[in-house]
């Protein structure tokens, strides 16, 4: 197995990765490898939804206004 030291990396995201580490139980050391995993394993794979997805539950949650719809309609083959 390979070691590898990151260097330079900021308090603020140590500390978020210490909070997530421990949200799922592991160690700061076993969560950067699952994210690191994670992130170059099958990108080809990932769908929008699945990006979405993640990224709100990073955010604790996402509202996104809806707008109102119009009686316009288009002709597609105009």
């Amino acid at each position: 197995m390979a070691v590898m030291t990151i260097r330079g990396l900021d308090d603020d995201v140590r500390d978020k990765l210490r909070i997530r580490a421990a949200e799922h139980g592991r160690s700061m050391e076993a969560e950067a490898r699952a994210i690191l995993t994670e992130a170059v394993e099958s990108p080809a794979e990932r769908t929008l939804v699945d990006a979405l997805l993640q990224m709100r539950a990073a955010l604790g949650g996402l509202e996104l206004e809806i707008p109102a719809r119009t009686d316009h309609t288009r002709d597609p083959f105009a």
